[in-house]
């Protein structure tokens, strides 16, 4: 069984702005803390979302193509390992109640 290996760029004058990256596709996944900043969501990409430690964060694909649309959950769950909270639930649709607009 093959296995993704993930990378992770890191800005360390913000630990809120982490880059995941498959070693072996051209996946990339940005991460945002969204109890810390405001994230305006793509609509060309992937986004999903997930609690760890009572904080929200966002997981956004960068220039997404469509063979690597499959690896987003494994890259999110490998970032959960990471942050050790591996039971991050991922979400599909932001869980604020103020992101949800009325029709």
């Amino acid at each position: 069984m093959d296995y993704n290996v993930y990378l992770l760029a890191t800005d360390p004058n913000n630990p809120c702005r982490d880059v995941i990256h498959s070693r072996d596709t051209h996946l990339k996944i940005r991460v945002f803390c969204l109890n810390e900043e405001t994230f305006h969501p793509d609509s060309n990409e992937i986004q999903l979302y997930g609690y760890a430690k009572k904080k929200l964060y966002a997981f956004e694909t960068i220039n997404i193509v469509a063979e690597d649309a499959l690896d987003v959950v494994g890259a999110i769950q490998w970032y959960a390992e990471y942050i050790d909270f591996p039971e991050m639930e991922i979400l599909p649709d932001d869980p604020r109640a103020d992101q949800h607009i009325a029709m």
